[in-house]
């Protein structure tokens, strides 16, 4: 039904033909065949089998598998049976993340079960809610889940606690009036009740409007549906797979062009380039990502941060914005008394001065309310009223609580009502009736009986709500007996005024420490929510979010903006206030087309659409609701917007790491092709074979590259700005290192081969192989660090990296000199000076890389950006 919230309650129940006495089983059975039943559908899940042969899309993956089945072809299974295992390996990871990720929507459906106390057929009984359907009528009361939308009829005391979908951190005053504006958002619809929210006071007879997909939750599990962002690793690694397979075609195409040209065997040239397809590929580089990703989840979990898509893990470091919700994520989501004012230091009337203490505004804190105590004694009950009642606990003791109750017990009350905005409550004073009431400043001020307190009680409300406090203002007086009728009209009214109460939900006391180091990363943090603009931005002005050149939007503004309008002022915007969850995801999308990374964090139901669009969503952990840790790539644990900045170090951490053994391996790699590329040119025969070629990509660069993984975070790492989405992984010179490194190493290696083949050494190749393995074991000790000389930064800084050295040099040894591994990989036992003329070739490709460091320092301190 549209809108029903602008319509009178009789026309919306004519409107779905429905009654006070609610419908009957024909018509419910006709309705749950038009309508399906009240649960939220979803979409056709792609089976196991699909979602695994998904992971062989990628192009490195594609040429991966080609070299396996050229080298099965030619006779050459040992390659191809290694190829394939990495490949399927590689897989299986990948299946395992996209299988668990495909639970959000489970999640949703599970929220919604529930039972609903319904009217059917003039009777009452109690009904599943996925058998809900339009015009069923409902009655709620405290403690009651709201099983579908629905236009309330009639309604008492009601407040119903949105906070799950709007955001908003205090329960929400409901009444049956009609209202006008048919585009208010659900945060202000107070006639209606909402799918997934729960009453928290009161009770209320209403007529269900919507189930299923058509209620709001319905609209955010649609909103779900959509497909998630790629992470800036994924972009990156698509860009470098399709680049390098381009450059691995025209390498192998003159190759093999040139060779039939010079009249050589097109076998043996397709040999070649079968060799050099896999000289160029990295092999490990899939697996040593995945595995670099997976220490780094590990490093999080102790910090309190549950990763749970591996490659969100290296997005973190490359986010410009963090959205985030106010409620629960930014806030305590518990509301505190900040500020307490007393009318007057004449705590009672004068004729009763054996109850001067405590002062009457005290004493209304501790009396007007409806908060019930526990087993334990402590009070329960809603939040702002619990948080007036511990407040007077702080102040006085729990005892003297106790002992305020029993010396003034309660003789008769009115309820708070949505309409008047107050509550009174009647206590015995002695011999007399003392009257509290406890409401809204204006209908407090209505009610008192002098003028001059109604003004003084507006200027201090108005002045404490500009600053984005709830303010509650308490008025009394003593009467004899209590008059006939015992209604509002004859109790409120000739107030004296006892004082104000302001209240905040208070920001958590990390988040400021936590928003000051995003900014210092170069990171913007926006505050969203759907709380009022005045604490919002009250909030956000004290925890450093908002400053005064941002702006504030609120959801009502947002809807009268155009994409255009809104493009141009949506990186000014520093807090959102009372937007709806499409409107949330309407912000990140914006943010994302201005080509920024996103964050957002969030804990509600609301959040689920925004976290799942965001290049990475941050769900809490301990606050936040299935469906928001479902629909996330990171759960906070703790629920600390601190560990977000911990998180954002690791990822930036996990990058330069990553860059680092990309940097090694396509160096690696890049030696290789020069070396077979260019090895016939200069009229020497092939001097590596596949076999060599895959030993050293998985065993002799593997493993190094994988302790660079572990590698230490540079010192200046949280005062870099974001990585831009436009940055590839060849960016700060490791694209220029790459290529003069790799034909450095080539060069040594074609030198070994030359002078071996001079002197007519039968095992030649062997030192070839030899050569080429220990330059790279030299070369990754030297780019650890890009600006660190490893002298300076200590051998046994990273020690799993100096131990997977050791260990590939042995292994390398074990090859040289054990004949079984000689029958393999057709070697040869080299001299032990043979060896250390290998070993000295090597040491040069490290001293190189040094002296790199030293000029690219030299470099930065005479402030010229370096190659």
């Amino acid at each position: 039904m549209e809108n029903p919230h602008i319509q009178p309650a009789e026309q919306v129940l004519k409107g779905l033909r429905s009654s006070e006495e609610g419908l009957n089983a024909e018509e419910i059975n006709l309705r749950l065949s038009q309508f399906g039943a009240n649960e939220l559908k979803e979409k056709k899940k792609d089976s196991a089998l699909t979602l695994f042969l998904g992971q062989f899309k990628e192009v490195m993956i594609i040429i991966l598998m080609a070299a396996a089945l050229l080298s099965g072809i030619m006779g050459d299974m040992t390659d191809a049976a290694v190829i394939l295992v990495i490949v399927l390996l590689n897989a299986l990871v990948g299946f395992i993340q996209e299988y668990r990720a495909e639970k959000a929507l489970d999640a949703l459906r599970k929220m919604a079960v529930m039972q609903a106390h319904v009217v059917r057929n003039n009777q009452s009984m109690m009904v599943s809610s996925s058998a809900l359907v339009p015009g069923d009528i409902v009655l709620l009361e405290a403690g009651n889940g709201v099983p579908a939308d629905m236009r309330l009829i009639s309604a008492h005391n009601l407040r119903i606690d949105e906070s799950s979908l709007t955001g908003e951190s205090v329960a929400v005053d409901k009444h049956c009036e009609t209202l006008n504006n048919p585009e208010l958002p659900p945060a202000d619809r107070i006639n209606m009740a909402f799918k997934g929210t729960l009453v928290t006071h009161g009770r209320a007879t209403a007529v269900v409007t919507a189930t299923g997909m058509q209620t709001e939750l319905g609209k955010i599990a649609g909103m779900l549906q959509e497909k998630g962002s790629m992470t800036p690793l994924q972009v990156r690694m698509a860009h470098f797979g399709k680049k390098l397979s381009y450059i691995i075609l025209i390498i192998c195409a003159i190759l093999f062009a040139s060779g039939v040209i010079r009249g050589e065997n097109p076998y043996t040239l397709l040999l070649l380039s079968v060799s050099l397809a896999v000289a160029a590929i990295p092999e490990a580089l899939p697996a040593l990502i995945t595995i670099a990703l997976s220490r780094g989840a590990s490093r999080l979990v102790k910090q309190k941060a549950l990763v749970r898509k591996l490659p969100a893990v290296e997005t973190l470091g490359s986010v410009t914005f963090i959205c985030s919700d106010k409620t629960g994520t930014l806030t305590q989501n518990q509301m505190r008394v900040v500020d307490r004012w007393n009318a007057s230091s004449d705590s009672l009337p004068s004729e009763t001065p054996e109850m001067q203490s405590p002062p009457v505004l005290l004493l209304g804190m501790a009396l007007n309310h409806d908060v019930k105590l526990n087993e334990d004694g402590r009070p329960f009950g809603e939040s702002t009223e619990l948080a007036m009642v511990e407040s007077v606990i702080d102040e006085l003791g729990l005892e003297e609580y106790y002992s305020i109750m029993s010396r003034y017990p309660r003789m008769a009350e009115l309820p708070f009502d949505s309409d008047r905005k107050c509550m009174t409550t009647v206590h015995q004073f002695g011999g007399k009736l003392l009257v509290l009431t406890k409401g809204a400043a204006e209908s407090i001020a209505d009610a008192l009986s002098g003028s001059d307190s109604a003004q003084i009680l507006r200027d201090k409300a108005e002045q404490r709500a500009s600053d984005g406090k709830r303010v509650l203002a308490f008025a009394y007086k003593v009467l004899d007996e209590l008059p006939e009728p015992f209604d509002y009209k004859n109790i409120e009214h000739h107030l004296q005024l006892a004082g104000l109460v302001s209240l905040i939900d208070p920001p958590r006391p990390e988040a400021a420490e936590a928003i000051a180091e995003c900014k210092a990363a170069g990171i913007k943090p926006v505050m969203i929510t759907g709380d009022h603009p005045a604490t919002a931005k009250a909030i956000a002005r004290e925890i450093g979010i908002l400053q005064p050149d941002d702006l504030c939007l609120t959801g009502a503004e947002l809807l009268q903006l155009s994409d255009e309008a809104f493009r141009n002022q949506v990186l000014h915007t520093a807090v959102y206030a009372r937007v709806s969850p499409d409107q949330k995801l309407r912000i990140v999308r914006m943010l994302q087309s201005k080509g920024h990374f996103i964050a957002m964090t969030g804990d509600g139901v609301n959040d689920a659409p925004s976290l799942k669009a965001a290049n990475i969503g941050v769900a809490m952990g301990i606050n936040g609701t299935d469906v928001s840790k479902e629909a996330s790539d990171l759960v906070l644990l703790d629920d600390n917007f601190a560990t977000i900045v911990k998180a954002v170090k690791e990822g930036r951490r996990i990058f330069d790491n990553i860059r680092k053994f990309v940097k090694y391996i396509m160096t690696c790699n890049g030696a290789e092709i020069w070396t077979i590329f260019l090895a016939p040119i200069l009229g020497m025969p092939i001097p590596l074979l596949p076999i060599h070629i895959l030993w050293i990509n998985l065993v002799t660069d593997g493993l190094p590259a994988l302790a660079l993984a572990g590698e230490k975070s540079e010192a200046d790492i949280m005062q870099r700005p974001p990585r831009s989405k436009d940055e590839s992984l060849f960016s700060d010179g490791v694209g220029y290192h790459i290529v003069w490194v790799g034909v450095l190493m080539a060069g040594v290696t074609l030198a070994m081969q030359a002078w071996s083949m001079h002197h007519e050494l039968e095992h030649w190749q062997t030192m070839v192989f030899t050569v080429l393995s220990l330059s790279q074991l030299g070369h990754v000790l030297a780019v650890r660090s890009d600006r660190t000389f490893l002298y300076r930064q200590g051998f046994l800084s990273n020690h799993p990296l100096l131990f997977s050295v050791l260990i590939t040099f042995l292994l390398q040894l074990c090859v040289i000199y054990l004949p079984a591994m000689n029958s393999i990989f057709k070697t040869q036992p080299l001299t032990l000076n043979e060896l250390l003329l290998c070993i000295a070739a090597a040491i040069v490709v490290f001293h190189a890389v040094e002296c790199e460091k030293w000029i690219k320092n030299s470099l930065r301190n005479a402030k010229i950006k370096p190659l």
